[in-house]
Parts: structure tokens; C-alpha cells; sequence
């Protein structure tokens, strides 16, 4: 695997980084609940420039090299070896934009919406947006580790200071699953460094040779904070209740991108370093993902909460994710990666109008609703399309990822595939459910009639996820060509034995 490095000659990805952070730091400091409209437009101005400085990754992005571009280096802890060393590549340049993206949304989408503690919201959710962004970025793995550590922090505060009646439940259930999961992946990083001669760049544990067994608890160590995180079945238990206590910002960024930040470690860490690993437990990875895809794909069916049905559906799109990484073929692959993308737009919009009905009517349960598109018929255009990109119509964003893998798969195991393709009539089936009940039918509750439609704000921030789930759904080709090189440049090192 490449692991030449362009150097950076501006510090684009430290601005990235440090950017939201700076600006939540300032709101924490300087906002008061006294005075909201100060501290709301400090935190959208801060969200737009955040945004706006990840704009040049993508515009001076070479697509024809797999190597790491905007390199920025500087040693950190010297007598260990831990550099504070960044840099983008095919895998994860993506990422980078989207965690900036949402963040713009989830400052519109709070900005009725959130009443108390509203520096404090919003200090969390840039500081948070920050890290994340870190963690895309780390070619150090000591600092992949801080970052990925770190975002637990402000999502644990999220969770249990904006959260549901049962909020700190969810948040001790949320920190205790993802904390103990990435502590074997800290031990895994000690004996890297060991055997890389008192390294921490990842690229030099690319290459480390290893016989099969080191191999194979290398990646149980790190499969145990990255399935964890993606989640994967069976330790996914912790995303439901997460989800329906979380504030609607929350489960935006949880779904949208904490999710991304486990699958983004199989691809960066788990199957270069591990490839012999990965291929002897390729099967394993396989059952376990398409337990996900169908199985819970059913659970979803059943439930009768908004949120807990598209956190389900969360957990089975992303059981496309860690198929398409373990067919080891590049249109698995890149189908994959461009789930994750589209998943990361369509979860953050089901989740925002989830949130929309909420703030009005304050229950997620469906049967409260019917009749929606009565009193509601812009919410319901908008609510439309996102049920139908989260079904996977050809069209939108939805489609795209979940057809790739599907193919991808037909193209690994026939039967394989055929299985997998059976999500695209259970996710059909729970989110157009889902839609019938709550915006078709007559009017069964007296309140549903007094619902005013979208504001203004709600609009803008549908209307950018609907922009983004069309545009790549319609033309994904800008963001395929960025990956092209880096996927199979990790093909062909996953391809070649280290024993």
C-alpha cells in the first residue's frame, strides 16, 4: 500500500480540525443562555467557516495518486515517537467534508429547538465536530487513538444533559459499550509500535511482517472497538437506546458520522495490517454483516417509535458497509464507501424530520400521527424523499451505495449476493410503512390538525440534505473518482500475504 506523503504547504487539515473547536471553546466562553441569538449565530458563522476551509481537500485533491495528501507533520511526544501527523487520502477525504457538512445542519436544526444550556449545546457539537474530523486525518495511530477516544466526551454530554427521560442510561450504556471496546485497541497499538521499532505511523504498521496468529488478535483487538462503534450485530444493542433519548442534533451526528469513524477503521487499520487475518476471517465478517442487513432489517418492521426504527435501519445499512469491506473485491469496496456517504446524508435527514415532528408534537411513537401531509404538505415532500432514498430508489443517494455492494457481492458469491439484495424489499418495506402511517390516511389524532408546516430554517437545512441525496444519488461520479486509486491500491495490499 502507498504510503508516499505529499507534503501540505498550507495547513489545511489543522483548520479543519481546530477551526470548530476554537469556536466552541469561544460559545462555551463567551455565550449565554441570556442572550441565545448571539451564541446561535457565533455557532452557524463557525460551522460555515469550518465547512468552507475543508472546501480546498476537495478542489486541490490529486484522484490519480493513492499516497497521503496535505501532509502536515510535527513531533509531539518525542521520546515515544508520537507525531502529531495529518493527512487525506482516497478512504477518508470524503469524511472530512461530510463531518463539516453536518455540523452546519445540526446548528440549523437546533436552533428552535434547544432552549437551555444552549452555549453548551452548541460548544459540544463544534468541539465534537473537531475531533471527529481528527480522527479521519490521524496518520499517527497514538492520535487516531486521542481523537477517537476523545469524541466520546461531548456525545456522552449530548446524550445525557439534552437527552429523553431515560438519558443517562443511554449515554452510560453509549460510553461503557464504545470504552470497552477500544481498550483492547490501545493494547493492539502497543504491540504495533513494539514490532514497527517504536513507531506509530500507520503505514509503517502496513507493513509489518507478522505471522497468522499475531495477525488474527491484532484484528480481534481492533474489531472489538470497531464493530462496537459501527455497530455491528450482535453489539449494536447500545445504538437504539442511544438514538430515542439523544436530541435530534445527537442522533444526526451519531448516525450521520460516529458510525463512519468504526467502518473507517477496518478499511485504514484492521485489513492492511491484518490482511491474512482478514481473509481467514472473512466469512466470520461476512455472517455477522449479513445478520445485520437482513435480520435486523426485520426488526425495524416491527418497531413502533420513529427513532428506534431508523436506528435499526441504521445498523442494517451499515451491514452493507462491512459486506462490501470483506468481499475484497473494488466494486464491493467502493460501494461500501459510498454508503457510507449517502448513509451519512439520508440518516441525518430521517433523523431531522423525525426531530421536525417531534419538537411539534413531542412523541415519536407513529401511531400519533396520520394524516400529516394534511396540515404539513412541504415537511411531507421533504419526508417523501428521504424515506424513499432510505429504501435505496434508484435516483438518490440510497441507491447508489446499496447497488454497488449488491453487485459487488453477486460478483464475490452469487448467493451472497441474492441474500443481500432481499434488504432493498425489508428497507422498502419499514421506512414506506413508516411514511404511509404517519403522513397517509385520515387524521386520527385531534392534535395532528394543528400542526404548523416547516419554518424557514427546517427548510433550509431539509433542503441541503435533499440537494446533497439528489446530486449524488443523480452524479456520484465526483465522488467515486476520488476513491478509485486508494481502493485499489488497498486491494492489492489486502491481496498480498505477510506470512
Amino acid at each position: 500500500m502507498a504510503s508516499d506523503m505529499a507534503s501540505s504547504t498550507f495547513p489545511w487539515l489543522t483548520l479543519a480540525i481546530f477551526v470548530p473547536i476554537v469556536v466552541g471553546l469561544l460559545i462555551l466562553a463567551l455565550g449565554r443562555d441570556e442572550r441565545p441569538n448571539f451564541t446561535r449565530f457565533l455557532a452557524l458563522v463557525g460551522s460555515i467557516v469550518a465547512f468552507l476551509v475543508t472546501i480546498p481537500l476537495y478542489t486541490g485533491f490529486d484522484p490519480n495518486t493513492a499516497q497521503m495528501q496535505f501532509v502536515e507533520f510535527a513531533p509531539w511526544i518525542e521520546a515515544y515517537a508520537v507525531n502529531y501527523h495529518l493527512g487525506v487520502d482516497g478512504l477518508s477525504m470524503w469524511f472530512v467534508l461530510l463531518t463539516a457538512f453536518i455540523t452546519i445542519i445540526v446548528v440549523i436544526a437546533g436552533w428552535d429547538s434547544v432552549k437551555t444550556r444552549l452555549p453548551q449545546y452548541y460548544g459540544a457539537f463544534l468541539i465534537l465536530s473537531g475531533l471527529m474530523i481528527g480522527v479521519f486525518a490521524a496518520v499517527d495511530g497514538l492520535l487516531f487513538y486521542v481523537f477517537f477516544e476523545a469524541t466520546l466526551i461531548p456525545m456522552y454530554l449530548i446524550i445525557g444533559v439534552w437527552g429523553g427521560p431515560r438519558r443517562v442510561y443511554a449515554a452510560f450504556k453509549f460510553f461503557l459499550y464504545t470504552l470497552l471496546g477500544s481498550l483492547l485497541t490501545l493494547v493492539a497499538f502497543i504491540y504495533l509500535w513494539q514490532a514497527s521499532d517504536g513507531s506509530f505511523n500507520i503505514f509503517d504498521w502496513h507493513e509489518l511482517p507478522m505471522a497468522l496468529e499475531p495477525q488474527i488478535l491484532v484484528f480481534i483487538a481492533l474489531f472489538m472497538a470497531f464493530a462496537v462503534k459501527v455497530p455491528m450485530w450482535p453489539v449494536h444493542t447500545w445504538l437504539p437506546d442511544a438514538h430515542v433519548e439523544a436530541p435530534t442534533g445527537g442522533s444526526i451526528v451519531l448516525a450521520a458520522i460516529m458510525l463512519k469513524l468504526g467502518a473507517y477503521g477496518f478499511i485504514r487499520f484492521s485489513l492492511p495490517i491484518a490482511p491474512d487475518a482478514a481473509h481467514y476471517l472473512s466469512s466470520f465478517m461476512i455472517a455477522l454483516s449479513l445478520i445485520a442487513v437482513v435480520y435486523i432489517g426485520l426488526v425495524a418492521i416491527v418497531q413502533k417509535d420513529m427513532k428506534k426504527l431508523v436506528a435499526y435501519s441504521s445498523v442494517a445499512h451499515m451491514g452493507f458497509v462491512t459486506l462490501g469491506f470483506f468481499i475484497f473485491n473494488a466494486t464491493g469496496m467502493e460501494g461500501a464507501i459510498m454508503q457510507m456517504i449517502s448513509h451519512g446524508f439520508v440518516s441525518a435527514a430521517m433523523f431531522l424530520c423525525i426531530g421536525v415532528l417531534y419538537d411539534r408534537l413531542h412523541s415519536r411513537e407513529i401511531s400519533d400521527y396520520g394524516g400529516v401531509i394534511k396540515v404539513m404538505p412541504r415537511f411531507v415532500t421533504f419526508f417523501v424523499l428521504f424515506s424513499m432514498a432510505n429504501s435505496g430508489l434508484p435516483g438518490t443517494s440510497g441507491f447508489i451505495g446499496e447497488f454497488t455492494v449488491i453487485m459487488g457481492a453477486v460478483e464475490f458469491n452469487f448467493w451472497i449476493g441474492l441474500l443481500t439484495a432481499t434488504a432493498l424489499i425489508t428497507g422498502a418495506s419499514y421506512s414506506l410503512w413508516m411514511l404511509k402511517r404517519v403522513a397517509y390516511g385520515p387524521i386520527k389524532n385531534p392534535q395532528v390538525e394543528n400542526l404548523q408546516d416547516v419554518s424557514g430554517k427546517e427548510f433550509l437545512a431539509l433542503g441541503l440534505l435533499a440537494i446533497a441525496v439528489l446530486y449524488m444519488g443523480i452524479y456520484p461520479k465526483p465522488f467515486t473518482d476520488v476513491m478509485h486509486v486508494s481502493v485499489d491500491a488497498l486491494l492489492q495490499h489486502v491481496s498480498v500475504s505477510k506470512l
